[in-house]
């Protein structure tokens, strides 16, 4: 290993020392907000029915630290003690558990995009279909909150390097893949918003599978619709006023 090399894996190990030490002297667990994060976002993917049992993983950076759930912990006990922190090498930095079996995807994920954001789904409707297709066509238009055409990168065993950078070269310039005999993962720059997205890649599925059952040919839309409705929906929304009535649905579109 060069001079360089050696180097920068000391900087790296002394910048997990420093954030670990520098936690522990206040009393505060390293990045305890994005671990209660994390905790509580698995527990609202299980409870939806887009896992089953451990399955699925989700994960937030910050900085050169990655926040992710750990492996084979049932989600409803899970708390923020056991969710870990390891850095962009996937080393350790305060954990008490193993990470998640999909740290590589993660990871992979967070050396080629500015995503600081990634979860990991088993929904039912997106599962299926990554078994018939090798891309979600345009059958809705929300299509156009992933980008286009969901890509369905090839299966591979789960875990594996090959595994994320087939995820990886699904997802470029999209939100979203799906996993080929396995599942869906989403991205973006913020926990929040990409929680919000999944839902509607697991409708767009579901409604995919249910136009092919039909036996008749599905109509898709052409790239220019689905490029028109992304730029009507990157401004699309508002909050409820004050005095809303409680309960009230907000519509995709009025």
């Amino acid at each position: 290993m060069s001079a360089a090399a050696n180097s920068r894996m000391s900087g790296h190990a002394d910048n997990r020392t420093s954030a670990a030490a520098a936690a522990a002297a206040t009393g505060d667990r390293l990045l305890d907000a994005e671990r209660r994060q994390v905790a509580q976002v698995c527990k609202d993917l299980s409870r939806s029915g887009l896992v089953v049992g451990t399955a699925g993983n989700v994960s937030i950076r910050v900085g050169d630290l990655v926040v992710i759930s750990p492996s084979g912990v049932d989600y409803e006990s899970m708390s923020a003690a056991d969710v870990g922190v390891h850095d962009l090498q996937g080393a350790a930095v305060d954990a008490a558990l193993e990470p998640s079996s999909e740290l590589a995807l993660h990871l992979a994920v967070y050396h080629n995009f500015a995503h600081t954001a990634v979860v990991h789904t088993h929904g039912p409707a997106s599962t299926a279909l990554s078994t018939l297709v090798e891309t979600v066509p345009s059958s809705h238009y929300y299509t156009a909150l992933f980008g286009g055409p969901v890509r369905v990168a090839p299966y591979a065993t789960f875990g594996t390097d090959l595994l994320a950078e087939n995820v990886v070269t699904a997802l470029r310039e999209r939100a979203a893949a799906l996993m080929g005999n396995h599942g869906a993962v989403l991205v973006g720059g913020d926990i929040t918003k990409v929680m919000k997205l999944v839902p509607y890649l697991e409708y767009v599925c579901d409604v995919q599978l249910r136009a092919m059952a039909s036996g008749q040919p599905v109509r898709v839309l052409d790239d220019e619709e689905i490029a028109e409705v992304g730029r009507r929906l990157s401004g699309y929304g508002q909050s409820a006023t004050a005095g809303a009535t409680a309960g009230a649905v907000q519509q995709d579109e009025s």
